[in-house]
């Protein structure tokens, strides 16, 4: 075995560096020096720029949002705790709304407590302007699309709806868009608004513009009988105020006290949780009228019967209870529907029966009759020779007919209704015409012409009655057969009715009472009464009435009623045209009581300007005062006369 080390292995070291030929070469003695290669040149130094110190700066930034944050602080401090109480109050009118709770109108009733007018449910339609501006809808013309989808609904103009939504006031909260409307309208407004909510959800192009529409419960004016009665109860206007008749007089009465509601609201909607505070209103008292329905509408049949057979521009029908004063019935025609006042003339807007003065003619020849009783100036059976014309003054007097001289007693003059005998007679009731007309005038006044009736209507006139000391040379002939002065039908009813009466006048009442949201009844105030004439003299006119109609010379034989004895007169006057002021045409009446003996009820009749058939008021108005007497005396039950009437005489033998 050999002992032989194996050969050793070299490593290789690192590689020496090989040096430049000129560096091996190693110079001899006395040689020069190698030359050293030159240095590559040495790049520029880079520029420092030195930064100054960055503390001034932050100090500063850390002041300014100091300041800052304290202007945050002394606002928060002032919003909370110094002007808390006033924001708090701004924010509370802004979140909470009120509204008025419109107080339900009382009835008008007739005197059986039938309703002539009442009220049912119906909503105001408002409106919440900030709802339609841009921040709420994202759109420009939002109240104007508002407007175009309201206008066909409440059937307003669509400019004017705009204006209302788009007020000048950018804070006002509310606007009344339409006032009482039916419970369809606002029906047909809440089912759109939610079309277009529900819709909006699902189409991003929708927008509800209707979101800011809401109602307010309300009640509306409605008149079960159309034009039945119209002219005495009047009507309600937009605002719910009365416009005419009893609405207008007796409103304060009969639209009680609203109330109010005050509520939180969020988006337009009352938040349930958040309470509200509400004065409940009080319903105004219900009004109770004198008026018998059926007694009106048998009135108002019969004029508008007769008026339309006349071609006549108008004509009235009173009823009245003799010995209450208490007016039963008072019908116009032509009238007009209070639900729907657009189809309604202005001219038959009112109540003519009160509101018309005209010239009565021979119906007021009764005033002129009783004075001479009265006065002892003559007696029924007094002679009156009646020539064909009679001269007074600067004037030629005549009857309506054409006749040869007349020999009548002072009952035959009324009962023919003679002009000329009627002169006559009121001139005894003076020494001298002056006076005679001084005479005459104090009973008319008695009687209530030229004064209000008491009734209070609004509009009434009281008809024109001259001074004596004014008549002209005429009006001191004309006054006593009814031409020359004016009354109103409700006062030539009144005249009739005093007769009848005993000689005792009733103011005319048309209020029977009140009766309270409590339901208590108040009577109204008693009528005053007065004394006319004495209860001699009334008996004997009415007498001398009963010839007018029951004597074959008289002129009212179409007002007989078979069964009852009948007073009355008849009347056919030269009218005044309201648009000339000059005589055109005539005033057509007849005025009685019956039963003549025993009376309870006065029916005056007035036609104006009849154009076709008779003019005469006992042709025109006679069968009108019989139909509407014979109606009322079965509705009220009167027992026929007992007994037979007294014959007057008519003429005499000379």
């Amino acid at each position: 075995m050999s002992t032989r080390e194996p050969p050793r292995r070299r490593v290789p070291g690192p590689a020496r560096p090989s040096r430049p030929a000129s560096a091996q070469r190693r110079p001899g003695p006395g040689g020069r020096p190698a030359r050293r290669p030159a240095a590559a040149p040495r790049p520029p130094a880079p520029r420092v720029i030195r930064l100054g110190s960055p503390r001034p700066r932050l100090r500063m930034v850390g002041l300014a949002l100091t300041l800052v944050l304290l202007a945050f602080v002394v606002r928060l401090l002032q919003v909370q705790a110094v002007d808390a109480s006033s924001y708090a109050a701004k924010a509370e009118q802004n979140r909470y709304v009120g509204q008025v709770l419109a107080a339900e109108r009382g009835e008008i009733t007739d005197r059986t407590g039938v309703a002539f007018a009442t009220s049912e449910d119906a909503y105001d339609i408002t409106a919440d302007p900030t709802m339609f501006a841009r921040p709420q809808l994202k759109i420009d013309d939002g109240p104007e699309q508002a407007a175009a989808l309201l206008a066909p609904i409440l059937g307003q103009d669509q400019a004017a709806l705009a204006r209302k939504l788009r007020p000048k006031d950018r804070q006002l909260r509310y606007v009344k868009l339409a006032g009482r409307q039916t419970p369809q309208v606002w029906k047909q407004i809440r089912d759109l608004r939610s079309a277009l909510s529900a819709k909006s959800e699902t189409d991003r192009t929708t927008v509800n513009v209707l979101a800011g529409v809401f109602s307010v419960p309300s009640s509306k004016r409605v008149y079960p009988n159309g034009d039945l009665a119209a002219g005495i109860l009047g009507w309600v206007n937009a605002d719910g105020k009365g416009g005419g008749g009893v609405e207008q007089q007796l409103n304060a009465t009969l639209t009680g006290k609203d109330g109010k509601i005050r509520y939180a609201q969020s988006g337009g909607r009352q938040v349930p949780t958040a309470g509200s505070t509400e004065t409940p209103a009080v319903p105004g008292s219900d009004v109770e009228l004198t008026i018998d329905r059926d007694i009106q509408w048998a009135a108002q049949n019969a004029i508008t019967d007769q008026v339309a057979q006349s071609r006549a521009d108008r004509g009235y029908v009173i009823v009245q209870d003799t010995r209450t004063g208490e007016i039963l019935a008072m019908a116009n025609s032509p009238g007009f529907d209070p639900n729907d006042l657009s189809k309604a003339r202005p001219a038959d807007l009112g109540n003519p029966a009160v509101q018309d003065a005209y010239e009565p003619g021979s119906t007021a020849k009764v005033m002129s009759m009783a004075a001479v009783l009265e006065e002892n100036a003559a007696t029924p059976l007094t002679r009156v020779t009646v020539p064909n014309r009679l001269h007074r003054g600067d004037r030629l007097f005549q009857d309506d007919v054409d006749h040869a001289t007349w020999y009548l007693t002072l009952n035959g003059v009324l009962a023919k209704s003679s002009n000329i005998g009627t002169i006559l007679a009121t001139g005894q009731l003076g020494r001298t015409q002056a006076e005679a007309n001084r005479v005459l005038y104090s009973y008319l006044r008695k009687f209530g012409i030229g004064s209000h009736t008491g009734l209070g209507f609004p509009g009434e006139t009281r008809g024109i009655l001259a001074a004596p000391a004014k008549w002209s040379t005429s009006q001191q002939y004309t006054i006593p057969f009814g031409q020359g002065m004016s009354l109103n039908a409700l006062q030539a009813a009144s005249v009739y009715s005093t007769i009848a009466n005993g000689g005792v006048r009733v103011e005319p009442t048309l209020v029977r009472g009140v009766r309270g949201p409590d339901g208590r009844f108040t009577a109204a105030q008693a009528p005053s009464r007065s004394r006319v004439v004495s209860q001699k003299t009334a008996k004997t006119v009415a007498q001398m009435l009963e010839s007018v109609v029951d004597d074959e010379q008289g002129t009212g034989a179409k007002a007989r009623i078979p069964g009852y004895r009948v007073a009355g007169k008849t009347g056919t006057a030269n009218r005044v045209d309201p648009a000339t002021g000059s005589y055109k045409g005539y005033t057509s009446s007849f005025a009685g009581f019956a039963p003549a003996d025993n009376p309870r009820i006065t029916v005056y009749c007035a036609i104006q300007n009849a154009t076709e058939g008779s003019y005469f008021g006992g042709q025109i108005c006679g069968p009108v005062f019989k139909q509407v007497m014979e109606f009322a005396l079965k509705t009220l039950q009167v027992p026929p006369t007992g007994a037979k009437a007294a014959s007057l005489p008519v003429s005499f033998t000379p």
